[in-house]
């Protein structure tokens, strides 16, 4: 104060055009604020126009000036308090007609560098807490909230990409997935923006905001979307705009964004429905569901589809209701829209700020606490309730199937609404439900048939509690990327026979048979089944036994019997022909082959040279060489893929080529022997393994539809 510090600092920068000078300057101040801690020196600093000085400076940005010019900005705003921030205005009678700190920082919020915008969105965030309401109205009004506007409709651009990424056809799967994680992590990344914002709590920034968001990004989704406005060529496609408005609701929310969300979802039902009700009532729900009505009905009939619509009566027949509005996506033949439309009224019915009244018109929460209103008030998934369990379960039933993720999804609504219902299904849909049933047990009893039979019992212990935590996720919780990825889930795995897709498919069939048990646990029990029964006494009961042989402990270079040996040759391809054993040996659900070469000095002892899993091997004779015996080798290792994708890229490669071992015989006869040794020992492991599952394959686990179904009779 006594030198003049910052009147130095701005008579420098007023006669520098020099970024070399400037720079370091911005640089001290920041430093210099940030180590301000005594009200005194703050008043000071933000006193006599000084920093708005420097602030407004025509700085000619370039390299990394903007850098220390955002850094020096965010400097000031973290010293803002009730009480400094007046010093930054700048005031003209009772009205603030400039504010130099927000308006010079807003040029930036749109800047390519990540850095810089994160800066400013958390400088805005400190000036819209410490703000009162003469700054309020200033950053509320035009021209100044168009800041607002320009972030929807920034997003909105986000979401428009989203959707081009979606319907992308030129990329691979997996990369298009991870292109897609990466643009939805960005939107939600901006979704939090708005949260904050909206978390400050001032009413005239909520309005302002929920006002843009509405009228900018949700009602021109929503309006062509459930037929109740003019498509202007331009629009989300269907699976998206469910996407775009399910994620705003989950991180946004509040009663404003679910009640208008639902309003407008709910019209066509609502208005012949709800009338009687209002006419008659004059409660505070049903002024709120009026003013709902009132101001829905003015959003829509500006449509000249909709002219006229407040006066017209919902359709009475069925047919007609399932064709119209979102139930039209319901319905829909396509199983990835329909679970999209579903899941954004499943957000609605749970939220906890969704209006009583409306809550009860969809119907998922408002069983028990029903409403004392007209009864035309209706319940939407209530009413439909059969139609929807219908169709979800044709779609768990279809054949040929639906791609593993389709299926675990439509099984996660599924008993969302047979908890809401709280009875038995019908006839008709037991059948489906049992269909879908038969069909996974069939294909996990396949699988015993597959290269990966060995790791079943392990795979359902570990994949239990991970589907039965994801069953009971709640709508709120639950991430809607799913909707996007579901088009692209029915694709093929390219044809590729590895048996790294092979480990896919089988833990696949695996996560969709607990789907099934627990679907049955929940129609026939009320409830989840904790774990699963298996039968592990005859496994207990075997390892007790003390075992002659070596074989199961073998490892490359170790000692083993050769009692059970095969002899036969293999060919290296550094080494030559060598005489060797083939031992295949299975011990419980675990299986070896191991090629061993006589001990130099033990004539019944080996060394082992390789060992490969019993499990696929798929022993076949050579069709031109009969001495020959093909052995396939699995190559793909699960837990050290687990570890490797925990420190790599998701992206990484997984096309893993399988071994393979060629193994000669002195005979035709000799070979056969040895291919029907090793199936037998794949039998025997086989055996061990189907012994543990029995429980589980059995139709009276965890209870029989029959029995049930002449029960309900």
């Amino acid at each position: 104060m006594e030198y003049q510090v910052l009147a130095e600092f701005v008579r420098v920068l007023k006669i520098s055009k020099n970024s070399r000078i400037e720079a370091p300057l911005l640089q001290y101040l920041s430093i210099m604020i940030q180590n301000m801690n005594s009200d005194h020196s703050i008043y000071y600093c933000f006193s006599n126009d000084y920093i708005n000085n420097i602030i407004g400076h025509k700085f000619e940005f370039g390299g990394d000036l903007a850098l220390y010019y955002v850094s020096f900005l965010r400097a000031v705003s973290n010293k803002l308090n009730k009480d400094t921030v007046c010093l930054l205005l700048k005031v003209y009678g009772d009205s603030v007609v400039s504010f130099p700190l927000y308006n010079e920082a807003l040029k930036f919020a749109h800047h390519g560098e990540k850095m810089i915008q994160t800066a400013i969105r958390a400088l805005t965030l400190s000036i819209y807490n410490v703000s009162d309401d003469m700054v309020y109205q200033y950053i509320t009004s035009a021209p100044v909230s168009k800041y607002f506007s320009d972030l929807v409709s920034s997003l909105s651009n986000q979401f428009f990409h989203l959707d081009a990424l979606v319907h992308a056809t030129e990329m691979r799967t997996n990369q298009k997935r991870k292109e897609l994680l990466l643009e939805t992590d960005k939107i939600v990344d901006d979704l939090y923006y708005f949260n904050d914002m909206l978390g400050v709590g001032q009413s005239r920034l909520s309005t302002v905001v929920i006002e843009n968001l509405l009228r900018m990004l949700i009602f021109p989704i929503l309006l062509p979307l459930l037929q109740l406005g003019q498509s202007n060529g331009s629009n989300l496609s269907a699976v998206t705009s469910f996407y775009t408005v399910s994620r705003l609701l989950q991180v946004i929310g509040g009663k404003g964004m679910f009640n208008s969300v639902a309003g407008v979802i709910l019209y066509p039902y609502m208005t012949s429905s709800v009338r009687d009700a209002i006419e008659r009532d004059s409660t505070e729900s049903i002024s709120h569901a009026k003013s709902i009505l009132s101001e829905m009905g003015k959003v829509v009939s500006s449509s000249p589809e909709t002219e006229g619509a407040e006066n017209s009566s919902l359709p009475r027949d069925t047919a007609s209701n399932k064709r119209s509005g979102i139930l039209a996506h319901v319905f829909s033949d396509n199983p990835s829209l329909s679970l999209a439309s579903l899941f954004l009224l499943f957000i609605l019915a749970e939220a906890k700020d969704l209006h009583p009244l409306l809550a009860q018109m969809i119907g998922l929460n408002g069983m028990q606490n029903m409403i004392a209103v007209d009864g035309n008030i209706g319940n939407l998934l209530v009413k439909y309730m059969d139609q929807i369990l219908n169709a979800l379960l044709k779609v768990l039933a279809s054949q040929p199937p639906f791609s593993i993720l389709i299926q675990w999804h439509t099984g996660w609504f599924l008993r969302k609404l047979l908890i809401l219902q709280g009875k038995g299904l019908g006839d008709h849909n037991f059948e489906l439900l049992n269909s879908s049933y038969q069909q996974s047990r069939e294909c996990l009893q396949k699988e015993l048939d597959g290269c990966w039979f060995d790791h079943i019992p392990e795979v359902l212990r570990n994949e239990w509690p991970n589907c039965k935590a994801a069953l009971e996720e709640s709508s709120q919780c639950k991430d809607p990327f799913f909707v996007l990825e579901l088009d692209d889930s029915q694709q093929a795995t390219d044809g590729d026979a590895t048996s790294y897709f092979a480990w896919k498919r089988m833990v696949e069939t695996v996560k969709v048979f607990i789907l099934y048990l627990q679907l049955k646990s929940c129609i026939f029990k009320g409830e989840l089944l904790q774990e699963p029964l298996l039968n592990m006494s005859s496994t207990i009961a075997d390892s007790s036994k003390t075992h002659a042989s070596d074989i199961a402990s073998a490892s490359f270079g170790s000692e083993v019997s050769l009692r059970s040996g095969i002899p036969c040759t293999i060919a290296f391809s550094n080494a030559g022909i060598r005489d060797i054993y083939l031992i295949p040996k299975a011990r419980e659900t675990t299986g070896k082959v191991l090629l061993a070469e006589k001990h130099p000095f033990r004539s019944q002892r080996g060394v082992v040279l390789a060992i490969g899993p019993l499990a696929g091997l798929n022993p076949k004779v050579d069709e031109d060489h009969p001495t020959w015996l093909h052995l396939q080798i699995r190559e793909f290792e699960p837990k050290l893929h687990k570890i490797k994708v925990g420190h790599q890229s998701s992206g990484m490669s997984n096309h893993v080529a399988d071994g393979r071992w060629t193994l000669g015989f002195s005979n035709a006869n000799a070979c056969e022997a040895a291919r029907l040794s090793i199936l037998e020992e794949i039998r025997k492991q086989r055996s061990s393994v189907e012994s543990i599952l029995a429980p589980l394959l059995q139709d009276s686990y965890p209870g029989n539809l029959s029995e049930t179904e002449s029960q309900d009779e």
